[in-house]
């Protein structure tokens, strides 16, 4: 079912990322800033002595080969990033599928461990040529050599965070603890008010 009928079948109430429940929209001299709540994201690791039949689970689900180090695939239905050796990241919209453990369990059964990632995590989506000299202020990554397709870990203000590349030089999604997001949040605006 998707996510917002759940969600109005329960009476339940989504919490979002920052905790004065704004979206965080932030408009700057090319650049936009924008908390972005409507995805779900789920570990995926292999087991050992599974790699033959997690590969071949991995082929079916997702269509294509799994991400080396530092890469990003995106696909209609999920995208999935690499975090560690025989570990991923998978994302996929709201919209698409509310229990993205569940159908990775389906999929994978007893050839990977997986666990529900989507409520640790806060968003940031950032837009905009200005992308590239707001994460040069915020952290060590060299942000104008990432290709399109990759993610890497890195720290921005003391937060160990993800910067994922979309769309090199404009489309960047940065992924911080869920309990941070406030921190995260303002020292991205905070950045982009005095670079920008």
């Amino acid at each position: 079912r998707k996510g917002s009928v759940f969600v109005a079948e329960h009476g339940l109430t989504p919490t979002p990322s920052l905790p004065d429940g704004s979206t965080g929209d932030s408009q700057f001299d090319g650049l936009t800033i924008a908390l972005n709540d409507t995805t779900h994201m789920a570990s995926l690791a292999c087991r050992k002595g599974q790699e033959k039949a997690f590969a071949a689970a991995a082929k079916e689900l997702f269509g294509s080969a799994l991400p080396g180090p530092s890469g990003l695939v995106e696909g209609k239905e999920f995208s999935l990033f690499w975090t560690g050796p025989d570990q991923w990241f998978v994302e996929t919209r709201l919209d698409k599928y509310e229990d993205i453990a569940a159908i990775l369990k389906a999929t994978f059964a007893d050839t990977a461990s997986i666990t529900e990632q989507s409520g640790a995590w806060a968003r940031v989506e950032l837009n905009g040529s200005g992308a590239l000299k707001l994460l040069e202020r915020l952290c060590m990554v060299d942000s104008e050599k990432m290709p399109t397709g990759s993610a890497v870990r890195t720290m921005m203000e003391h937060l160990g965070v993800f910067v994922i590349c979309r769309d090199a030089g404009s489309r960047y999604t940065i992924l911080g603890a869920r309990s941070s997001a406030g921190s995260l949040h303002h020292a991205l605006v905070t950045a982009a008010a005095s670079a920008l």
